[in-house]
C-alpha cells in the first residue's frame, strides 16, 4: 500500500483539485481508496492571469518564470493541506497547470472522412514539425522540495515525443479501474473540454473498428497510401479515447460575460434550462472541422476559447435569443458533439455512459444528454464507486504510481503514440521523504 497525493488543475482554470489516495495492487488488481479530496481555488490575481496566458496573452521570459512559480507554490500549498489529519503521503503526482496545447499535425494517412480509420503508413517516421507540445507550469521540483515528498510531474511529454497527443492521459487509469466483466463503458469527463474513455468488457472477443459499428477489416497501406491486395485481419475491440470537445469552456465563459463577471458558472444548468436551444445553430457549429476528424485527437482553449464563444454570440445575434437561450444552445452543443463523437467513432454504442468532472453536476447537460442517448443508462462515476469530482486528481496518484513502478502510463490508442511510454520526470528530495 502507498499513500499518493494527485494534483490536477484543468481546462476551467477553477482551482487545484487535491486527492490523498491509498493505492494497493497486491492481489494484481489497482484497488483505489480516496482518503481526501479537495478543490483549492487561485487567488483571484492568479486565475486571471492564468486565463490571459490560456488566451494567447504574451508574456516576456521572466513573468513566465515567475507564473510557474506562483503555480508549483500553490500546488505545493494544496499538497500540504491535503495531508492534514493522516499520514505523510509518499509520493506526488502533479499535472500542473496546461497553458498552451498544440496537437500535432496528422501524418500521411490519417486524414478521413467521419466514419473511416485510416490506417498509418508503416513505417511512420516523425519530424520535428509533426510533432505536438503542450506546456504545462508549476514545476515538480519545486514542488518536491517545498513539500519533502518525490514529486512527479510533466506527464504529457513523453506521448507527445512519441508521436502522440499527450492526451487524453486518463483512459489508461480508467481501463484499469472501470472496466466492466459484461459492460461496454464509456467514462466521459466534462471538465472545460470534454473527453471519453471507451472500456470494452474484460475479454472482449468481438471484432470491430473505429467508425458507427463498423465491424469490417481494415487494409494496410504502403507509404504512398497504396492499399495492399490482402486485408489486415480484424483486431479485437480495444480501449480508446480522444477529446470530445468543448466541455464547460464555453459555457462558463458564456455566464462570465452574461452575469459582467458576478458569476462563474451555471450551478446546475438552471440559468440554460430556462432557455430553449437553437437547434439550427447546434447542427452549424458541428460543422467545425474538429468535430468531423477522426480520433486519436485533442484540443482546448486555443481552439474553444474566448474567440470561438465570440463567433459563436455573433451567430446568435440573427436569432434573436435570450441570455438564457444561448447558454442552453451552447449546453446543446456540448450533448450532441458526445453523441456525435459515440455514433461516429465508436465500433459500438455503450452499454453504459459515466460522467465525471464538473459537468456531470450539471442537471441540465445530465438530462439532455440521457435523452439523446434513449435507454443508455446515464450515471456518474459516484454510482460504480469512484468520486467522479476527484476522478482526474485520483488518475494522477496512478499515474504517477504507475510511473515509479516502472508500468507505461499511456494508451497509445487515445493518445496516437507510436508506442507504450513512460510517463513524467521525477524529482526526489534525498534525506527529506521519499
Amino acid at each position: 500500500m502507498a499513500l499518493v497525493i494527485g494534483l490536477m488543475s484543468g481546462t476551467s482554470v477553477d482551482g487545484i483539485d487535491a486527492a490523498l489516495v491509498d493505492l494497493s495492487d497486491a492481489t494484481g488488481t489497482l484497488a483505489v481508496t480516496l482518503l481526501a479530496g479537495a478543490t483549492y481555488p487561485y487567488p483571484t490575481e492568479l486565475r486571471a492571469q492564468i486565463l490571459a496566458v490560456c488566451g494567447g496573452a504574451s508574456l516576456s521570459m521572466a513573468d513566465l518564470a515567475d507564473l510557474d512559480d506562483a503555480i508549483a507554490h500553490q500546488f505545493a500549498q494544496a499538497a500540504i493541506a491535503i495531508q492534514t489529519g493522516h499520514p505523510t503521503a509518499v509520493l506526488i503526482g502533479s499535472h500542473g497547470q496546461t497553458v498552451y496545447h498544440r496537437p500535432p499535425k496528422p501524418r500521411r494517412g490519417e486524414e478521413s472522412a467521419v466514419g473511416e480509420r485510416a490506417p498509418t503508413p508503416y513505417p511512420s517516421p516523425l519530424t520535428p514539425h509533426s510533432l505536438g507540445y503542450s506546456l504545462q507550469l508549476g514545476r515538480g521540483e519545486a514542488i518536491a522540495n517545498a513539500t519533502g515528498i518525490t514529486t512527479i510531474s510533466n506527464f504529457r511529454a513523453a506521448d507527445i515525443a512519441a508521436g502522440g497527443h499527450g492526451a487524453p492521459l486518463v483512459p489508461a487509469v480508467d481501463v484499469a479501474l472501470l472496466s466492466h466483466p459484461t459492460l461496454n463503458r464509456c467514462v466521459q469527463n466534462i471538465g472545460g473540454i470534454g473527453n471519453v474513455a471507451y472500456l470494452p468488457t474484460r475479454g472482449q472477443k468481438a471484432m470491430g473498428r473505429w467508425g458507427d459499428g463498423m465491424m469490417e477489416q481494415e487494409k494496410l497501406t504502403t507509404q504512398n497510401a497504396s492499399p495492399l491486395p490482402t486485408p489486415y485481419p480484424p483486431r479485437p475491440l480495444s480501449p480508446l479515447g480522444w477529446d470530445t470537445g468543448p466541455g464547460n469552456v464555453l459555457l462558463d465563459l458564456a455566464v462570465q460575460t452574461f452575469s459582467n463577471g458576478t458569476k462563474t458558472y451555471d450551478k446546475d444548468g438552471n440559468w440554460a434550462a430556462s432557455g430553449t436551444p437553437c437547434e439550427a445553430l447546434v447542427d452549424r457549429w458541428l460543422q467545425q472541422p474538429f468535430f468531423q476528424q477522426q480520433p486519436p485527437k485533442s484540443t482546448g482553449r486555443e481552439l474553444f476559447g474566448a474567440a470561438y464563444l465570440h463567433q459563436c454570440l455573433a451567430d446568435a445575434e440573427a436569432h434573436s435569443l435570450t441570455h438564457a437561450d444561448i447558454l442552453a444552445t451552447l449546453t446543446a452543443l456540448t450533448v450532441d458533439s458526445i453523441v456525435h463523437s459515440y455514433r461516429h467513432f465508436l465500433p459500438q454504442l455503450p452499454d453504459q455512459v459515466l460522467l465525471c468532472g464538473g459537468g456531470s453536476k450539471n442537471l441540465y447537460l445530465k438530462q439532455r444528454l440521457q435523452r439523446q442517448l434513449g435507454n443508455i443508462p446515464v450515471l456518474t462515476t459516484d454510482d460504480v464507486g469512484l468520486n467522479a469530482e476527484f476522478k482526474e486528481a485520483i488518475a494522477f496518484a496512478v499515474l504517477a504510481y504507475w510511473r515509479q513502478q516502472g508500468i507505461a502510463g499511456n494508451l497509445p490508442e487515445a493518445t496516437g503514440a507510436q508506442n507504450s511510454v513512460l510517463l513524467g520526470d521525477i524529482h526526489s528530495v534525498y534525506g527529506r521523504g521519499a
